[in-house]
Order: structure tokens, then C-alpha cells, then sequence
């Protein structure tokens, strides 16, 4: 006859597993942790203190906005011009009506 197995091996081997798998996560987060470290102390010595998507981002904003400065001026500029226009054709009329 084969021996009786033991009611609490079953629970031990998926305690077991458990522990194994638990171990393998804390493994994979501590290098992660690892690497964002590396990563900040990176950015820090590089004086930046930035992150660098942010950087571009600025960059992009910055040249957005340099686009949209001139595309303000021309329309100052339009302005100005059909303003000037309206102001002619005004003395004309009243030249006229006189």
C-alpha cells in the first residue's frame, strides 16, 4: 500500500510557488527601481533637472509660439492696411458729399 500523503503538502507546494513567484516580482521591481535611480541621478548631474520629453516639449512650444507671433504681426499688419484704406475711402466720400 502507498502512503497516505500529508493534507498539508498540497498547501505547503502552492505556498511554495507562492513565495517563489513572490520573490521573482520583488526581484523585477527592485531593477526597476535600480534603473530609475540610475536614470534620475542622470538627469541631475547633467544640471538640467529635467526630464528630457519635457525639454523637447518646451522646445516645440517655443518654436509654436514663435510661428504664432507672426502669424499675429501679418494680421496686425492686414489690419492696419484695410484700417488705413477704410480711412481714405472715408475722405474721399466726404470729399464727394461736400
Amino acid at each position: 500500500m502507498s502512503s497516505p500523503a500529508r493534507p498539508d503538502a498540497k498547501a505547503f507546494k502552492e505556498l511554495e510557488a507562492l513565495v517563489r513567484n513572490l520573490g521573482e516580482e520583488l526581484s523585477t521591481f527592485r531593477k526597476r527601481a535600480q534603473a530609475a535611480e540610475t536614470r534620475l541621478k542622470g538627469i541631475a548631474t547633467k544640471g538640467g533637472g529635467g526630464d528630457v520629453h519635457a525639454e523637447e516639449r518646451v522646445a516645440q512650444l517655443e518654436a509654436e509660439n514663435a510661428k504664432l507671433r507672426q502669424r499675429v504681426d501679418a494680421a496686425a499688419a492686414r489690419t492696419r492696411k484695410m484700417l488705413d484704406r477704410v480711412r481714405f475711402l472715408r475722405q474721399q466720400h466726404s470729399g464727394e458729399s461736400r
